[in-house]
């Protein structure tokens, strides 16, 4: 009882991303900045879907969620991330560290299951375009948006109380600006033998299953792509994917730099420049990318910045 307690009252010192005071003031400024950017710009693609009918379909309706998770996502990260610059205080409290781990983990999978449902949705559309509508409809796009947020919720809230179990007796810093899963085990002074299988077996199983998913669902919209006889319609099938296939593209070229690139000793700082890569710039390009590349999206935003301003 008297071990549970202190773990319950223990905290963790966040190294961040830089130690220099001088450099405190443009972090907190420069975050501040892309948070702000990050946050509006899916609340106006999350708005936009909703008011546009045209936008109702199973496409738009995955964007809207991945939306919300790039909001969630990010909301995990950096607000505690500037409190720590406002305050000047790195600590971050056991319960707190445990309730960013569990969120970090939900929307980080979220993320990767939307996208290999898109890439689902867009292999339909190309290879099928007959039985889409009856393929996606509405009850299936529900039931894959549902799944998915269904098993990423499960996923984390296994990890976190994995993490519950283990004993922290110091050192208590984390090389990181945020309680991520991995420092944090190389933290704990009991075993993580369980904990680490369960990162293999199952963490493994879950992130791979949907990026393998993505790369079959292109290798079959290559395929139809090049079975179309007409130059127009192979750039018009072609064009319908460029703005998931961006999005997909710095999301995992980002993420493996964090997880999958072999560790070193002089490599905390790479470590921490692509997990900002991975959960910052990432969600605040994705609205970029998503408005910019496709004209249905534009149109839909000009309508309700018309609708604001009036």
């Amino acid at each position: 009882m008297d071990g549970r307690n202190q773990t319950s009252t223990y905290e963790f010192l966040l190294v961040g991303l830089s130690e220099w005071p001088k450099q405190q003031l443009l972090l907190f400024v420069l975050f501040l900045g892309m948070y702000l950017v990050t946050v509006v710009g899916n609340l106006f693609i999350i708005l936009a879907i909703g008011s546009d009918v045209h936008l109702h379909t199973p496409m738009y309706l995955f964007l809207a969620n991945l939306s919300f998770s790039d909001i969630g996502f990010i909301s995990t990260v950096i607000p505690k991330m500037l409190d720590n610059i406002g305050s000047g205080s790195k600590l971050i409290s056991y319960g707190g560290c445990l309730t960013q781990l569990y969120f970090f983990g939900l929307f980080a999978d979220l993320d990767n299951f939307l996208l290999a449902v898109m890439a689902l949705d867009r292999y339909m559309a190309i290879s099928y375009p007959l039985q889409y509508t009856m393929t996606m409809n509405y009850q299936r796009c529900v039931l894959l948006v549902a799944g998915s947020w269904l098993v990423t919720t499960f996923h984390a809230l296994v990890h976190t109380l994995l993490v519950t179990r283990l004993s922290f007796c110091g050192p208590s810093i984390i090389p990181h600006f945020f309680c991520d899963l991995v420092p944090l085990l190389k933290l704990a002074c009991s075993s993580t033998y369980v904990n680490d299988l369960m990162l293999i077996l199952v963490a493994g199983t879950l992130l791979i299953g949907p990026f393998v998913c993505i790369l079959m669902s292109y290798f079959y919209i290559a395929l139809a792509i090049l079975r179309i006889d007409s130059p127009k319609g192979k750039q018009k099938a072609f064009s319908n994917c460029t703005s998931h296939l961006s999005v997909v593209s710095l999301f995992y070229s980002t993420a493996i730099g964090v997880y999958l690139c072999p560790p070193s000793s002089s490599s905390g700082g790479k470590d921490r420049f692509f997990s900002v890569m991975y959960t910052v710039v990432t969600p605040m390009l994705n609205p970029f990318i998503y408005s910019l590349r496709n004209r249905d999206m534009k149109e839909a935003l000009g309508k309700l910045l018309r609708r604001k301003t009036l």
